[in-house]
């Protein structure tokens, strides 16, 4: 029987990763799933390589392209005999409203081969080998927005430590649970209120990008003049020590104002929270009728209710289905790479 995450396939091939923005400069979820995604394609027998940009003698089959790049650095990667694949995270265009995405489309049908808008990459998907959604949601907005061929757009979701599959069981406690960025598009601020307003008690774990932000400041005070509504003691490094939390809590919570797959909503669900998330299309696409979902509204008083609810009958909502390991991510990627690299198979 072949054992779970295990790869058996033909010649190691070398991939390289690229990605146009340091870690260095603010933490977060994506570069979870590009490091998390490089060690797991590494288990299936691929070489996998940051790209160096300074390294003019470095050589690969294939470039896995975190994010949109123009279509001249598909053509030069072409030129040097190299796939290029796309996996750009459609966060704030798949959190717009239809009219808003319709308009997009229009326009970008309408000036996309024009030189002087070459740099935004609206052409990229068309010349691009392959392309990977998170979500089918996101696969959908690259063939309809930017015209991706639907036959080079794959479906991978981003995976889930073994740590949070295999914890174990702990007995409920009183707090809900959101791990997230304290900042503006994740809604701390705005769930640390309905929380304050519902007497919902919430355990938020996370770090602001910078403690000098106002937006974090606000928060941290709302925290320590509310302690029995808002919880908070700054991150959690330990990945067994948050999926403990996470076995502990009543539930979990995230109200971001956009979204593309949340790796704390999926870490979660593996440790078998129910879920209380924005209703964006990202979610419901992922999880179905297997979470609730709450508008993205300013009225704290409404989210409240609506937390309290969710909080009341959290012990009888049904579960999400288990999400993938990252090792299953990795075999599932490498047989996508060998989609284009035939000589490999």
């Amino acid at each position: 029987m072949k054992r779970r995450g295990k790869y058996r396939h033909s010649p190691t091939v070398n991939i390289l990763f690229d990605h146009p923005s340091p870690f260095a400069f603010a933490h977060g979820g994506f570069q979870t799933q590009i490091e998390q995604t490089k060690r797991a394609v590494e288990k299936t027998g691929a070489t996998v390589e940051w790209l160096r940009w300074w390294d003019a003698e470095q050589r690969g089959d294939l470039v896995h392209y975190f994010g949109r790049p123009n279509v001249g650095y598909v053509e030069h990667a072409h030129a040097k005999g190299m796939k290029v694949v796309v996996g750009e995270l459609l966060t704030g265009l798949g959190s717009r409203k239809p009219l808003a995405r319709a308009i997009q489309r229009r326009v970008t049908a309408a000036l996309k081969n024009l030189a002087i808008f070459s740099r935004m990459g609206w052409r990229t998907y068309e010349v691009a080998d392959l392309a990977v959604a998170l979500t089918p949601w996101e696969a959908q907005l690259m063939a309809e927005i930017f015209n991706a061929p639907r036959e080079r757009i794959h479906v991978v979701p981003n995976g889930v430590e073994e740590v949070f599959l295999h914890s174990a069981v702990e007995e409920r406690g009183p707090w809900l649970v959101c791990t997230a960025t304290i900042t503006e598009r994740k809604r701390v601020l705005e769930l640390a209120e309905a929380a304050v307003a519902g007497k919902v008690p919430v355990w938020i774990i996370g770090r602001p990008y910078s403690e000098a932000d106002e937006y974090y400041r606000a928060f941290k005070r709302l925290s320590e003049a509310q302690p029995n509504c808002v919880r908070y003691e700054g991150g959690v490094s330990s990945r067994a020590e948050l999926a403990k939390i996470y076995r502990q809590s009543r539930g979990f919570v995230l109200l971001s104002e956009m979204e593309s797959l949340s790796l704390s909503a999926l870490e979660a669900s593996a440790c078998r929270c129910p879920l209380f998330l924005s209703d964006l299309p990202w979610a419901r696409t992922t999880f179905e009728a297997f979470a609730t979902y709450c508008p993205v509204t300013p009225n704290a008083e409404e989210t409240g209710r609506r937390l309290k609810a969710f909080y009341d009958g959290a012990s009888n909502l049904p579960l999400p289905p288990l999400p993938k390991t990252w090792d299953e991510v990795g075999v599932l990627l490498r047989s996508i790479y060998e989609k284009v690299l035939p000589e490999t198979r």
